[in-house]
């Protein structure tokens, strides 16, 4: 079976038992064609991998997001943890060469394949957690896409602080947000806008940005905080 030595390199992880990351190698089609090798597949470790990332993944968006309601955060949380973001970690870390593959899997590409290597990652996840513990499993995760996750909240989210903030004061004022601009400096190539929102007499916030839209995304976030505290 496979030298593991490399991947535990990679992820800067030394495991305790190194079963357990043998295992989270192990693709069912290696046990259909290799019995005495292997009795189990890694998709027992994929199911719970995926709660354990689920969770360092809900505790990071619920941190850097106070704001976003609990739909939003579902819907970041299952674009961020789909299948196709998992295999490209998967790729980030050279998984898909330490995959046990039965012979039919392997000519078939199955080192190449998402489905193979989310499920892989997924399985790493959970050895991780069982031999090291949550904070090295919370560390690892977000060491390798700590970064990606952030700017893809800030994204996802971001353009949405303006409809929270809609439903937030239709909920509670039975009105809606205007945004007007207050201010606006620099030359023609490189604008800067200052945008007020308001909610009928009274003014919630002020946001600054290159454009009108990312001035009142920023208006709208500091409203929102603002009305938070």
């Amino acid at each position: 079976m496979t030298d593991l030595n490399q991947l535990q390199e990679t992820i800067g992880i030394s495991f305790n038992n190194i079963s357990l990351l043998k295992l989270a190698m192990v693709h069912s089609s290696f046990i259909n064609e290799n019995v005495k090798l292997a009795s189990e597949s890694n998709e027992r470790l994929e199911f719970l991998g995926d709660a354990v990332l689920s969770l360092i993944v809900a505790e990071k968006l619920h941190h850097d997001l106070p704001q976003a309601a609990e739909g939003e955060l579902t819907r970041l949380r299952a674009a961020l943890i789909r299948q196709e973001m998992l295999a490209g970690l998967a790729q980030k870390i050279n998984l898909g060469s330490y995959l046990y593959l039965g012979a039919g899997e392997q000519s078939g590409g199955g080192r190449l394949k998402p489905a193979n290597l989310a499920g892989a990652f997924e399985a790493l996840i959970a050895a991780i957690y069982l031999d090291q513990g949550l904070e090295t499993t919370r560390s690892f995760i977000l060491k390798l896409v700590g970064s990606q996750l952030h700017r893809q909240a800030e994204k996802v989210a971001g353009s949405d602080y303006k409809s929270i903030l809609q439903e937030k004061m239709q909920s509670e004022r039975q009105t809606t947000p205007t945004y007007q601009v207050i201010e606006t400096s620099g030359p023609e190539h490189a604008r800067h806008f200052v945008i007020e929102v308001s909610v009928g007499d009274q003014v919630l916030s002020r946001g600054s940005g290159k454009s009108k839209k990312a001035a009142e995304t920023a208006a709208a976030r500091a409203a929102l905080e603002k009305l938070a505290s």
